[in-house]
């Protein structure tokens, strides 16, 4: 196979590359939680409340389907076609829900739009490895990280601020001028990648498993409302599901490049963090989903307001995510997170299960900050948790499988607690009339309100009983600096390469500048100062450069470098041109072995010498010990 090559685009437009990433990116962050706050008024305009959740599952079910496919996609086809692609299919599928005239065109729609979004978040994080070098690729992946994490906190305020406002529809046409100008920027200054990698796709893979997942969801939405438990086309659904499943299971064992390895559910960590994400993708998807409904149905919260609302859940689970990357990061220890936060997570569904219609402001904000806090807790560290337990050669894979559970927990969650709510209303009014208004008595809503949280809540409680069973394995250095650290919620590409770089860089760009410098001269045997050092590599890299100019650039006190420039001329190291000297070059290569040396143990067991592509990787970002100045 031929590796992807990198085509760095002009200096010029470097930033309007970057700009038309992220704008891509808060496409897809905002479009997961935009809709939220306005689906009471959706429903209240197009009828339908029993089936509202699949105005989410429906998007959920597209994304997860296509998700593991994007990043082979972009390999065979190139990045920047698949990328645009993936753009207009979303443009599309938002334009059609805006125009929506009944609920089950906004479903099928949003399903559309879906399979468009699923490469919106893959394909603009795979880019980036097309415009930085591996040296800044962790300082923009941080960049990517908060603009998702932000994103995701604004999409409910947004959307329901769009819906006092506008309309509903605007949540879906807002997209359009955005992800225009989005497509021109990246058309005009995104390279094209050179050589391609040849993927066998797992497309019957993938379709197989969103047909089962879709059986599984349409057995959950219509048992007991539509259809009787008992009825011969549920009973079917089920068998269908049930045997699809079995059919993934034998096309995964056989596939060349499975989207889900089956040799991964070997690994007892792999198994517990697949099922925590799962657990934890239903509780966030249907959390956000129905708290609108109560915000605004028994509350009387305008969109808006439902919107601030929420911003405790959101909040908290960003905060803590953070935290709790640090903690590890220094701690080395991740197990006790996850049962931290499920605990949590558990612990605030419940008491959203109490609220009723004289709950105070006060009391509902602790509610949410306790289970977002909780959330917060886990999703990160399901990720950091896997890459820390499998080998080298799957840790892509099984990092995006990670993602792929926390998907379908969001898909079939949302259908399972639509069904729970839909059941628990036909106790009390008739589904049929229902159906017909949208409408409801805010004290009947509550109750079933109720049932739908107690529901999250032994689910959120089944998972604290897995995080007890979560083994913790000695952390990975680069690992524990790394992905710890990670923010947001971000889909993960399927590419080992692209997950260790993620975070080698993200653990070497924290480090003290000055520190990795002095241990990098003494580690080559070199009595030499750091910004010495630093000027070395500078040289190498550039000769004859203007230390004036690397002052600017680098923002570094300019009689700093000059300094450096006549300790490395009095020692025979540079000349007066600012030219490396034989010796100079000879310092030069101890200190590209040294820093090859040093990025190798951070890898740990992931071996160079095992691993050709992590030796070749090692080669080529050795000479980049100088990429940052010294304070």
């Amino acid at each position: 196979m031929r590796p992807v090559s990198r085509v760095t685009p002009p200096a010029g437009h470097r930033g309007a590359v970057l700009a038309g990433l992220i704008m891509v990116l808060l496409l897809a962050a905002l479009d997961g939680t935009i809709v939220a706050t306005a689906l009471p008024t959706i429903v209240a305009e197009l009828g339908g409340l029993a089936h509202l959740a699949w105005v989410v599952t429906a998007y959920l079910l597209a994304q997860t389907a296509v998700i593991p496919l994007y990043g082979k996609l972009g390999d065979l086809y190139g990045r920047k076609r698949v990328l645009q692609a993936a753009v207009i299919i979303f443009l599309v599928g938002s334009a059609l829900c805006g125009l929506s005239g009944d609920l089950t065109q906004l479903i099928v729609f949003r399903a559309i739009q879906g399979l468009g979004g699923g490469g919106l978040i893959v394909g603009a994080q795979a880019a980036v490895a097309d415009v930085v070098s591996p040296r800044e690729r962790g300082r923009y992946q941080g960049m990517f990280g908060a603009a998702f994490a932000a994103a995701s906190i604004a999409g409910p305020l947004i959307g329901g601020f769009v819906t006092t406002h506008l309309s509903w529809r605007w949540i879906f046409y807002i997209n359009l001028p955005v992800g225009a100008v989005a497509l021109g920027v990246l058309a005009a200054t995104l390279p094209t990648s050179g050589s391609r990698t040849r993927h066998d796709l797992d497309w019957l893979g993938a379709l197989t498993l969103a047909v089962a997942l879709c059986a599984l969801v349409l057995v959950a939405d219509l048992g007991g409302n539509l259809l009787p438990w008992t009825s011969a086309a549920l009973v079917a659904l089920a068998v269908a599901a049930v045997v699809l499943l079995a059919v993934f299971v034998r096309i995964e064992w056989r596939a060349a490049e499975p989207i889900l390895p089956l040799r991964l559910f070997r690994d007892w960590v792999f198994v517990i963090a697949g099922a925590i994400s799962l657990v934890a993708g239903l509780a966030m998807f249907g959390t956000v989903t129905y708290m609108p409904l109560y915000l605004q149905t028994v509350r009387g919260s305008s969109p808006t307001a439902s919107g601030l609302e929420l911003l405790p859940v959101m909040g908290g689970a960003f905060l803590t995510s953070l935290v709790s990357g640090q903690l590890i990061s220094r701690r080395g220890r991740y197990r006790v997170f996850p049962i931290v936060g499920t605990a949590l997570a558990s612990a605030g569904l419940l008491l959203l299960s109490t609220m009723g219609p004289a709950t105070g402001r006060a009391a509902l904000y602790v509610y949410l900050l306790v289970f977002g806090l909780g959330l917060g807790m886990v999703m990160q560290v399901m990720v950091l948790a896997v890459q820390n337990a499998v080998s080298y050669e799957d840790l892509g894979v099984a990092t995006s499988a990670v993602t792929l559970f926390r998907f379908i927990g969001g898909s079939l969650g949302t259908a399972v607690l639509g069904a729970v709510f839909a059941a628990r209303l036909g106790d009390s009014v008739d589904i049929g009339a229902l159906r017909e208004s949208g409408r409801i008595d805010p004290a009947v809503f509550m109750r079933a309100l109720d049932t739908v949280f107690l529901t999250a809540a032994a689910v959120a409680a089944l998972g604290f009983l897995l995080a007890l069973l979560l083994p913790e394995r000695r952390l990975r250095e680069s690992v524990a600096a790394g992905a710890a650290r990670e923010q947001g919620s971000m889909v993960h590409t399927g590419d080992s390469l692209d997950q260790v770089s993620r975070c080698l860089w993200g653990a070497l760009s924290r480090e003290d500048k000055r520190a990795v410098l002095t241990r990098l001269a003494a580690r080559a045997g070199l009595d030499l100062r750091p910004a010495s050092t630093w000027l070395i590599g500078r040289f190498g890299e550039t000769p004859g450069a203007d230390l004036d100019v690397l002052a600017r650039r680098f923002s570094v006190e300019p009689a700093l470098l000059h300094g450096a420039f006549a300790d490395l001329r009095d020692r025979g190291l540079a000349d007066e041109s600012r030219v490396l000297t034989s010796a100079g070059h000879a310092a030069l290569e101890r200190l590209v072995a040294a820093r090859r040396s040093a990025l190798g143990e951070l890898l740990a067991d992931w071996s160079p010498e095992t691993h050709g592509s992590l030796a070749d990787y090692l080669r080529r970002v050795a000479r980049d010990f100088a990429a940052q100045a010294p304070a």
